[in-house]
């Protein structure tokens, strides 16, 4: 795919305009005006780049803003911004490894939590995926010294949601660390959007971590975490990766703001999301196709080849859809054609998916 404009709940390719049903813009601000006018502003004021680092000469008073917007919407005490959603788990299993000799890692987890693993580190197992009493035997047959459980909140693939009200247990039965993955729950999961230990109800506990983008839910781009005060503190003195990196360019930093005033602005948003979402799921459910039972905007279609997968992705673009078949880097053997629901998508967009879903398992039955 070439796109020729921006993603929203159409796109334009090659010429032509799509349904998108791809990426995960899902509340529709990827393409938002006010977002956009926010990001435009800011290059008029500040240009298209601090080109500096945070270390040294390159924070703007907009960082500091947008890092009190994050953490007010976190209720944490301080956020930690950085170029990329990618580099949170390189930057936390960084400055975290002395309070850990083992790590223990759902057989699932994204590519950026495994490319996160320290170099040197000696006790790394993985455990089934989304499975706690693997997780728990794991950590009983072969723990040594202090631990640290990573995984995804939710899986990018399946929408799978990792199982954390049983996996926090463990966690303290062990007296360890966990680390969770948010990227795909921020804005989404939880009462007010916080993510996958909010859907949880967890306590607010300072073992559990977690690492977000602004690049999903919250349409703009860029990672942060945010914590107490004490754990950003050691994110600029310690981590060699926020240190070395430039900081967030003017118009992402605006936009990440603007974002942040719509959502507060937007809880309904939520609300229609998950309708559509449950609606789509369920309507595919009943069509005949193969996919999970989880409350997000992900929902994977299961096929029984990369073949008919592709077959099936290549034949809704036929008929106007983008439903991506996904090729991905994960250890996830499924061939799955990847649907997302975003909050700006129609009804009518819905129904007509799901039209042209029965078109193709109409047709498939007559060969």
């Amino acid at each position: 795919m070439v796109l020729s404009g921006g993603v929203g709940n159409y796109v334009l390719m090659n010429g032509r305009k799509y349904s998108y049903f791809g990426g995960n813009n899902y509340l529709g601000l990827a393409n938002h005006p006010e977002i956009k006018k926010a990001a435009a502003d800011s290059v008029k004021k500040y240009g298209v780049n601090f080109s500096a680092s945070r270390r040294t000469t390159g924070t703007a008073d907009i960082h500091l803003e947008l890092e009190k917007a994050l953490s007010d919407f976190k209720g944490k005490q301080d956020t930690a911004i950085f170029a990329s959603g990618y580099l949170g788990n390189s930057i936390l299993l960084e400055i975290l490894k002395d309070n850990y000799t083992s790590i223990f890692i759902d057989k699932l987890a994204h590519a950026s939590i495994i490319a996160g693993i320290p170099r040197d580190m000696d006790y790394v197992f993985f455990y089934d995926h989304c499975d706690p009493a693997h997780l728990d035997q794991l950590i009983a047959r072969h723990l040594k010294g202090s631990l640290i459980v990573v995984t995804d909140g939710v899986f990018a693939l399946t929408g799978d949601v990792a199982p954390l009200d049983k996996i926090y247990p463990i966690i303290k039965k062990y007296n360890g660390l966990l680390v969770v993955d948010d990227a795909h729950s921020t804005g989404i999961l939880g009462r007010t959007g916080k993510g996958t230990p909010e859907y949880f109800n967890l306590p607010d506990d300072e073992s559990i971590y977690q690492t977000e983008t602004m690049s999903k839910a919250l349409g703009s781009y860029g990672g942060f975490i945010s914590g107490t005060r004490a754990l950003t503190d050691l994110i600029r003195e310690k981590s060699t990766t926020y240190q070395a990196s430039t900081s967030l360019p003017p118009p992402i930093v605006a936009a990440g703001l603007a974002s942040m005033k719509i959502i507060k602005e937007n809880p309904g948003f939520r609300i229609s999301l998950h309708e559509k979402s449950v609606k789509l799921r369920n309507e595919i459910t009943a069509t005949g196709f193969k996919t999970t039972n989880n409350p997000t905007p992900i929902i994977p279609v299961l096929t029984s080849s990369k073949e008919e997968g592709m077959n099936l992705s290549a034949f809704m673009e036929e008929e106007g859809i983008i439903a991506p078949y996904m090729n991905y880097p994960s250890q996830n053997e499924a061939h799955i054609v990847r649907l997302t629901v975003s909050v700006s998508h129609s009804w009518h967009q819905i129904e007509t998916l799901l039209k042209m879903l029965r078109k193709w398992k109409k047709l498939q039955s007559k060969k």
